[in-house]
């Protein structure tokens, strides 16, 4: 605040303010915030301090993966209230001419003026259909009257959230009468303010953060992006999409792990960078949720170290799970418990199906391993091969020894990214850009903190160290 007072470079830098100008409020952050996130480098501050943590040796080769969910900005829109405001959308992009066109084909009494629910008796079951009905025709008529017009980039995306809503929640009759459809679609709008759900993710101390949508797969989101397809690259996301409330979104935390001689809360450097080994191959940790095959295959391409878990088959019944046949994908054989061997029928997508077919039928173990007439099947994935390497891995000792002493220690960086209701649990802003942005700046605090107890200090060479203990 010194320094905005006193410097005219700050005032500069705070969105060109006059020398005199009065003083400092907080909406001078809002905007710093927002021309931030608007900018090509919106991760820039915390991309200083990753650069400080590593001239400092606090990055290793460990990355931790976990999630948790962050409650977005928006409330959950009805399906009425997502129509009409997705029509209010559309005639508010459209100029004066077409609005009043789009306006002589709307058939309701409403001017479409005001955001809110029309006057409805809500307690009438044929009312609510009715309302619904006239709705969807009046947003039908619009996308009509739309239809083979070259639109500007505003009402096209209007006119495509209108049919987005109209699609996702309604179903016509043989009588012409839309109805809210009996099903939930699949990444359904739930606000015509946000209508991508966002998620957050952050990296702890040094942390860094993504953002996806609260339902997206944490495997598959963890191979989209940021791929470690050479063995020096080590920026790894992922998300596991969370549903308590349709506004939850979810996070992702991906860090560094404390490294030997550092206290519970420090994230030290790792092992391999204090004894100089720089090309230490990279290791990944996650749970369950990040043992998809995908991410898996990225992770072995890249040469690391796999300390992600992968859940164990399982067998309605007690019955034989699928670790117990002999999964051979070179040369295209499964092998039973009873010693049967049969081809693996490949499919399309990659992987096949092994049918045991007429050998169960006269096999002393069908009992213990199907109750179907047809025989035992074995559905053999894309990337078995890389699961079953996995859960082969994983049952050595010494490695469920480092990855219970390892894995864990993310849980206290959610919670440093967490605690606070607004701007950690809850996001402050709208929209997938502008919490991606504001959830980086989160994480920029959090590695200053963290800088300041473990006594970061200049330095010749390299620039930042560690105080000495």
């Amino acid at each position: 605040m010194d320094r905005f007072a006193f410097d005219a470079r700050w005032k500069y830098a705070a969105g060109g303010l006059d020398f005199d100008y009065p003083g400092f409020v907080h909406t001078v952050l809002v905007d710093m915030r927002a021309r931030l996130a608007a900018s090509a480098r919106p991760d820039r501050i915390f991309e200083a301090t990753l650069a400080a943590a590593k001239e400092a040796g606090l990055v290793g080769r460990k990355r931790v993966l976990d999630s948790t969910p962050l409650y977005d900005a928006v409330a959950t829109m009805d399906t009425v209230t997502l129509i009409r405001s997705s029509i209010r959308g559309v005639l508010k992009a459209a100029g004066a001419d077409l609005e009043g066109e789009l306006r002589l084909v709307i058939g309701r009494d409403d001017d479409y003026a005001t955001a809110g629910k029309p006057v409805c008796d809500y307690d009438d079951a044929d009312a609510r259909k009715e309302l619904i009905d006239t709705l969807a025709k009046d947003g039908a008529a619009v996308l009509r009257a739309l239809e083979g017009r070259e639109l500007d980039g505003p009402l096209t995306r209007a006119g495509a959230l209108l049919a987005t809503v109209l699609g996702q929640d309604l179903d016509e009759d043989t009588h012409g009468v839309f109805r809210i459809a009996r099903r939930v679609a699949k990444d359904r709008v739930i606000s015509t303010v946000d209508p991508p759900k966002p998620g957050t993710g952050t990296r702890p101390q040094p942390a860094a953060s993504t953002v996806t949508r609260g339902n997206a797969d944490i495997g598959i989101q963890g191979t989209h992006r940021d791929r470690p397809r050479r063995r020096d690259h080590h920026r790894h996301h992922g998300h596991r999409g969370q549903h308590r409330r349709p506004v939850a979104a979810g996070a992702l935390l991906a860090g560094d792990v404390p490294g030997p001689g550092s206290d519970a809360e420090q994230t030290g450097a790792d092992q391999d960078v204090q004894a100089g080994a720089a090309q230490a191959p990279l290791t990944v940790y996650g749970d369950a949720a990040y043992g998809a095959g995908a991410l898996l295959a990225d992770l072995e391409a890249a040469g690391a170290q796999i300390m992600t878990k992968v859940q164990p088959p399982v067998a309605p019944g007690g019955r034989f799970a699928k670790d117990r046949f002999v999964i051979d994908t070179d040369a295209g054989t499964v092998t039973c418990p009873a010693h049967v061997t049969v081809a693996i029928r490949p499919a399309k997508a990659g992987g096949g199906t092994a049918a045991f077919a007429t050998a169960c039928g006269s096999c002393p173990l069908a009992a213990q391993c199907t109750t179907a007439a047809a025989g035992r099947n074995i559905k053999i994935g894309r990337y078995e091969a890389e699961l079953t390497r996995a859960r082969t891995t994983q049952q050595d000792p010494a490695w469920r020894a480092d990855y219970r002493a390892t894995r864990p220690k993310v849980e206290r960086k959610l919670g440093h990214l967490m605690r606070r209701r607004h701007g950690g649990r809850r996001a402050r802003v709208r929209g997938q850009a502008k919490v991606a942005a504001d959830f980086s700046l989160l994480a920029a605090a959090v590695n200053l903190a963290r800088f300041g107890v473990l006594g970061l200090t200049q330095a010749p060479v390299p620039r930042w160290a560690v105080a000495p203990s």
